[in-house]
């Protein structure tokens, strides 16, 4: 059996899909899931992933999980007890869903230091152990659904500041792969999407799949700053803004690493943004 913990969020949910489709026996937690939110004859637990008592009960038979990293909120309770938690299940194999930032920002409190702690608690488990680095993803576009739906209209900052987005349903992919397969432990996996592309093309390639114009409006990044810091700590923005604005080479590059596992090439933001256009009518 395997678990799939934040099996409501962009990666779980699709993670979860792959996993019933290869005829895996599948528990999905999250903080509210319910058994409307997985496919039939997946179990559903509501579970916290700050709180080890509450996923012990999770893990019990379990021989693999997909750890979905909780950023600063994990860090009220240690990594250490949550792997911990998980060995005591009988768990034997951990995918995490970590960061590219460990890597291209590792003095970042929020996307570099932070996460490398979970990673750490992860390798360092006894268990066999996979860590999946993603940089951005397409899915981060559905902020601007509401604006495209109301006003066909996308504001971004650094609109021509290209980054190699990579989409969930390709991690999902990668992680369904390393859950079920030998040959993968040990192993750190970047995962990005096939080209970079910049926020103008995406509202262009938005536009395309809704068969109308999208406009461009480009955001100042005081304008920028502002708007997301209505919804994102202070750390998390400010390095977010550095990765938009100026990325490292390492973040602008494209990785090889999907298509090794997956025998494929990633799906770009264009094929993305077809198969979600309902979420921007």
């Amino acid at each position: 059996m395997i678990v799939v913990t934040g099996a409501s969020g962009n990666v779980g949910r699709e993670l979860v899909a792959e996993l019933v489709a290869a005829g895996e026996p599948v528990t999905a937690t999250a903080r509210h899931i319910t058994e409307a939110d997985v496919p039939a004859g997946v179990r559903a637990v509501r579970a916290d992933l700050t709180d080890a008592d509450s996923l012990r009960p999770v893990f019990e038979g379990a021989d693999a999980v997909f750890l979905q990293n909780g950023g600063p909120s994990l860090h009220r309770l240690s990594p250490r007890d949550l792997v911990d938690a998980a060995k005591r299940g009988g768990v034997r194999r951990v995918v995490l869903l970590s960061s590219q930032g460990v890597a291209t920002r590792p003095e970042s409190p929020s996307h570099g230091r932070a996460v490398r702690v979970v990673e750490d608690a992860v390798r360092e488990s006894g268990l066999e152990w996979t860590v999946l680095r993603p940089g951005g993803f397409h899915s981060n576009a559905f902020a601007w659904a509401e604006s495209v739906r109301t006003a066909r209209t996308v504001a971004a900052p650094f609109g021509d500041v290209g980054l190699p987005t990579v989409d969930p349903a390709d991690i999902a992919g990668v992680a369904a792969v390393a859950l079920r397969e030998d040959g993968h432990a040990g192993r750190i996996y970047e995962l990005t999407g096939p080209e970079p592309t910049t926020p103008r093309q995406r509202a262009e390639a938005i536009g395309a799949a809704l068969g109308e114009p999208v406009r461009f409006v480009e955001q100042s990044p005081r304008e920028a700053r502002e708007q997301m810091l209505t919804f994102m700590p202070e750390p998390v923005v400010e390095t977010t803004l550095a990765i938009l604005g100026a990325p490292t080479s390492a973040e602008r590059r494209v990785s090889a690493d999907v298509a090794q596992v997956l025998g494929r090439a990633p799906r770009g933001f264009a094929e993305w943004a077809r198969r979600h256009v309902a979420a921007f009518r």
